[in-house]
């Protein structure tokens, strides 16, 4: 016999506490009024009573559909070990829906609008007050966004997962639910059959253990008890004439005046709930805080990070109580006038452009292959094509705030393009195509652009791939090609859209959003660092003072980041023949040739490019050996690069002055040594790579780390201190774009770190470093590569550095091995010539490295190559090494890493 009323969970589900587990008597509202349903919650607060400690607050939690209340499980278990550590304690209620859950089964329809009611008055029955914060996923986030809309004198703060308030017309709903609803499939994959369950707990990223699946299915056990999950796919509003559907418009209309914080979390693998309908939330609700948890999927609140983060965000913005607008907001720009470009905030990034207007004189030369002549793009030239494509853009509907994706190589076509974006307020998206096909897609879906500009390539890509946005093609295609690739218009057409408009008249504002930069993803998923106008502008600014950049230097620049800024210094640029998205097809010829072609007196290379301009020298004509001769200034930027290398690219430059500043993504430039100082620092006993002193007014210090690897000590400018580098300067990136946790964790404890009367933007690195006497810093890795050992934490450049001396190692790499607090050292080298297989390196070999390294190690291992990262070849891949390692030393035979 099928049981209809409300009961209890069986006892034994892994992680729910039966304490709390609660049964609600409610009177019913609507057609069921005068009837008493019953309610199965989740209730920590008699915990939190019998404990003696009083709750902050109320988080009312609802689960979608097919799941229940122990969806929440783990959030209730974590805000309950907050509050025995003394943080804010919050009470959980996470409710099981009616015929949902353990909850009665009513065997009744209950459209959107009832359920609303019903949870309303729930509510009542347990006389919650407030400040309540409601989190929902699924079609619980819709229910709960419509309790919120129903009590804003109890709203504090909302909360949704995975979740969707509207669809877009003519589009079609997601494929799962598509096929769940096809005539004579409803009832067989809902009820009848355990199929569409099966499927939804099926979408956990990473997968449920057995004994959480056998959780979930326990209140589904027969067809009765699935009645609700049969009904609630049936309730989908699929068009206006659906019963719910009005419903559904009213919550949609009512979330964009919620003023309340909020906090959207999302897993971006869900195939029913993608970032088409997080950015709809987005734009609905621009004050929101959002993170995006790469590689999760449907059922995030099964991830101890989810929970995490709703606390932390709780206790940011809602404990005080106060409704805010965060730096993290990716909502329409403000309305800020020209004059809002004063002297205290410095000129749009656009400025030299419109001051060279008239000149005739060149802006951009583009190499060309196979002998044929650059192709040389004025300032005149420039600044017309920019405004051009700015009113066409604009004539298109490209507004302010709208983010415009950028998959064009660097070239006068993309910095036109750039300059129109910026000057019209739209947001430029960078990502590198160097991050590959899967890396490209998740940087493109994850910033969810408005507007696609790219070449055929591209273009392909995102139209197989299903990027998100109008696509505008650079070149002009076949109609048949065009229609296939699903492109609006052209660069072309724009051009002769705007030949005789004016640019909009009111351009961008300096805190307005300028840009979104992807990371090159060699620590993780690449992630996207968004600037602001005024951010820009600064790091123009510093570039151009610190190293005497004028309307005559020239640059050539074969690093991607730098090879939009010549027209923002006013100067002339180039960037090389090469694949831009692969830096070692760089040649020392193709320098040579860029060179020549510009007059350029400034030369910015990467790390990566520059291993192959040193590889490729001998290739060098006597022409192109006197074109490098005229180089004034040389630039290695972005990894720290060796003595010996960076040595090796300056003789091909005999008259520059060699640099290699130091800096990241979220701040392009920190700090700077020239050769000279590199070759200073060489006397010093300091372990890792000596990147110079901060440049300009940019400061930098060190997060002492503790006995555990982590970077807990109070920020200190003293010498010695081995810690996580922090870094501020005036063009630190605004935020992470869709990744609060991550900026938060980004700028934790930096506060108090400025001088009185003085407001800093900080960041922290990442990077594992040291200041010396000097007040230089070096560099010693990462965070995540740090060795804990049972002497402490060992960083591992230095003892890389020591290795790499050794004759027949070209390359070191020193991992750890074994648990975490008692992990070994093992060096991993890449010998000269190759070693002919991956595995223990021979005993003279190992000798020497050892008697070299300063420090124990467990194991000497030889490999052909060492692996690094997508973009950057001078980063190895310590992580991916560290697991190789294990295997290797526990026996197996994984191959080369």
């Amino acid at each position: 016999m099928v049981t209809r009323r409300a009961v209890p969970p069986p006892a034994g589900l892994p992680g729910l506490d039966p304490g709390w587990s609660r049964i609600v008597a409610v009177p019913g509202v609507g057609p069921d009024a005068g009837v008493t349903r019953g309610w199965h919650v989740l209730d920590t607060g008699p915990e939190l009573v019998r404990r003696g400690v009083d709750a902050v607050g109320t988080i009312l939690a609802v689960h979608g559909n097919p799941t229940w209340s122990y969806l929440w499980r783990r959030l209730a278990a974590r805000s309950l070990d907050a509050a025995a550590h003394g943080e804010p304690a919050w009470r959980l209620v996470a409710v099981d829906q009616l015929d949902m859950g353990f909850s009665e089964r009513t065997g009744a329809d209950r459209p959107l609008a009832q359920r609303v009611a019903d949870l309303g008055a729930l509510t009542d029955a347990l006389s919650l007050s407030a400040p309540v914060v409601t989190l929902g996923h699924d079609w619980g986030g819709v229910i709960s966004l419509g309790w919120a809309l129903e009590h804003p004198s109890s709203l504090a703060g909302i909360a949704l997962v995975n979740t969707a308030v509207h669809h877009p017309p003519g589009v079609p709903i997601p494929a799962p639910l598509r096929l769940a609803r096809a005539p004579g499939v409803l009832a067989g994959a809902t009820s009848a059959t355990t199929a569409f369950l099966d499927t939804t707990l099926a979408l956990a990223r990473p997968a449920l253990t057995d004994e959480a699946g056998a959780a979930y299915r326990a209140p589904y056990l027969s067809a009765a008890r699935r009645a609700g999950i049969r009904g609630f796919v049936a309730d989908i509003p699929v068009g206006p004439h659906h019963r719910s559907f009005s419903e559904l418009e009213r919550i949609a209309d009512g979330v964009c005046g919620l003023d309340v914080p909020a906090l959207l979390m999302w897993g971006p693998e869900d195939p029913i709930f993608g970032d088409r309908y997080l950015d709809d939330l987005v734009d609905r609700l621009p004050h929101a805080d959002v993170h995006r948890f790469e590689g999760a999927g449907h059922l995030l609140a099964e991830e101890e990070r989810c929970g995490d983060g709703l606390l932390a965000w709780l206790h940011d913005d809602v404990v005080p109580l106060r409704a805010r607008v965060p730096a993290t907001s990716r909502g329409p720009a403000a309305q800020v006038p020209p004059s809002a470009w004063s002297d205290s905030s410095g000129t749009p990034i656009w400025h030299a452009l419109d001051q060279r207007s008239d000149d005739d004189g060149t802006a951009i030369v583009q190499m060309t292959s196979g002998g044929r002549a650059p192709r040389r793009v004025s300032w005149h030239q420039l600044h017309d094509r920019v405004r051009r494509l700015a009113a066409g853009l604009h004539r298109v509907g490209v507004r302010r705030g709208d983010r415009v994706s950028l998959l064009v190589p660097p070239g006068p076509t993309l910095s036109a393009v750039v300059y129109a974006c910026l000057r019209i307020g739209a947001v430029v998206v960078v990502a590198d195509a160097g991050l590959g096909v899967r890396g490209l897609t998740r940087a493109v879906r994850g910033s969810w652009p408005d507007v696609i500009i790219g070449e055929t390539r591209g273009l392909t890509a995102a139209r197989v791939l299903g990027w998100p946005g109008m696509r505008i093609s650079v070149a002009r295609l076949p109609k048949t090609a065009a229609a296939a690739l699903g492109i609006s218009h052209t660069l072309g057409e724009l051009a002769r859209e705007g030949y005789d408009a004016a640019a909009p008249a009111d351009p961008p504002g300096p805190d307005d959003p300028a840009a979104i930069l992807f990371t090159s993803g060699s620590t993780g998923a690449a992630k996207g660092v968004a600037y602001t106008h005024r951010q820009l502008s600064a790091l123009r600014d510093l570039l151009a003072s610190h190293f005497g950049v004028t309307g005559e230097t020239g640059l050539v620049t074969g690093f991607a980041p730098f090879a939009l800024l010549g027209p923002a210094l006013g100067t002339r640029s180039v960037t090389p023949d090469m694949d831009v998205s692969s830096p070692r097809t760089l040649t020392a010829p193709a320098v040579a040739a860029a060179v020549q072609a510009s007059g350029a007196e400034m030369v910015f290379l990467s790390p990566a490019a520059i291993l192959n301009v040193v590889d490729t020298a001998d290739a060098l004509t006597a022409e192109g050996r006197g074109a490098l001769a005229g180089v004034q200034t040389f630039l290695s930027t972005g990894a720290p690069i060796s003595q010996g290398l960076l040595e090796s690219a300056a003789a091909l430059m005999p008259n520059a002055t060699a640099h290699t500043p130091y800096g990241m993504t979220e701040c392009l430039l920190v700090t700077d040594i020239t050769l000279a100082g590199v070759r200073d620092a060489a006397g010093s006993r300091d372990a890792g790579v000596c990147v110079g002193v901060p440049i300009g007014a940019n400061r930098v210090l060190v997060s002492p780390v503790d006995c555990d690897g982590r970077a807990t000590g109070r920020a200190t400018d003293a010498p010695g201190v081995l810690g996580e580098v922090i870094v501020s300067a005036s063009h630190v990136k605004d935020h992470y774009d869709r990744l609060w946790l991550t900026d938060r964790e980004a700028v934790r404890d930096t506060a108090g770190l400025d001088s009185p009367g003085e407001t800093r933007r900080w960041h922290r690195t990442g990077d594992v470093g040291h200041l010396d006497a000097h007040g230089r810093l070096w560099i010693e890795g990462r965070m995540p590569h740090l060795i804990v050992t049972a002497h402490g934490p060992l960083a591992p450049v230095g003892t890389e550095q020591r290795v790499e001396r050794v004759e027949g190692v070209r390359r070191a790499a020193v991992v750890g091995v074994g648990p975490h607090g008692l992990r070994q050292a093992v060096a991993i080298v890449e010998t000269t010539p190759a070693a002919r297989r991956a595995g223990l390196a021979d005993p003279l070999l190992t000798s020497a490295v050892r008697n070299a390294a300063g420090t124990p190690l467990a194991a000497v291992l030889a490999v052909p190559g060492l692996p690094t990262d997508i973009r950057h070849n001078s980063k190895i891949d310590r992580s991916r090494l560290s697991v190789w390692a294990e295997r290797v030393l526990a026996g197996e035979r994984p191959g080369a890493p």
